[in-house]
């Protein structure tokens, strides 16, 4: 009895020295790991928008983003990005649900007049070669300074890929993917039409 008694001295001296230790590490680190997660942020939001001068991540607005596929209620964060005290466009995170591998996690900003400045693919698990196609800057590019209201050539809404009428390229053997981004960056420019509208 006396030796379990020691075992389970023993045990939990041990673990107490592990969780201090550990407790101490993460005290030390934690503002290190805060600033990278902060730096990561701004660059995201910067990469979809016009140059910015204000602290973006700090100038934010929480909407009501509608419903999510099981009926739950989605809260979108747009951050205004500013130069010189005037908006230049706003970014903010938004998800295609119908990837072929997955959920595909995308930044997007838009300016005041409601065209689109950039987007940004944050995270996604498309299978290599085919629909991680979607990390390429050209194609990423074909959605700048459109909107809702861009037509093709022949009249019809632009944000749809080419094989549904629309003028985004989507891949062979990979359409999936591009229809599910396009679906997703149309609904985020709703989004931000029905924010502008109350605001």
């Amino acid at each position: 009895m006396k030796g379990i008694n020691k075992l389970v001295i023993a045990l939990t001296a041990v673990c107490l020295g592990t969780a201090l230790i550990l407790g101490g590490i993460y005290a030390f680190t934690r503002d290190t790991i805060e600033k990278q997660k902060r730096e990561k942020k701004i660059r995201s939001l910067k990469s979809v928008l016009p140059p910015t001068d204000n602290e973006i991540d700090k100038d934010y607005i929480e909407i009501d983003g509608g419903k999510d596929r099981r009926g739950n209620p989605v809260k979108v964060i747009l951050y205004h990005g500013k130069k010189e005290g005037q908006l230049v466009g706003t970014a903010f995170s938004i998800i295609a649900h119908d990837g072929y591998s997955g959920d595909i996690e995308i930044m997007m900003g838009v300016a005041p007049d409601k065209t689109i400045t950039g987007i940004e693919i944050i995270s996604q698990k498309e299978t290599p070669g085919l629909g991680d196609k979607i990390l390429k800057e050209k194609w990423r590019s074909e959605f700048k300074g459109k909107s809702l209201e861009s037509k093709t050539d022949k009249g019809i809404p632009f944000l749809d890929v080419k094989k549904d009428g629309g003028g985004i390229d989507q891949f062979s053997g990979a359409t999936i993917t591009p229809r599910a981004v396009v679906k997703a960056v149309r609904e985020g420019l709703k989004i931000y039409e029905r924010a502008s509208s109350k605001s």
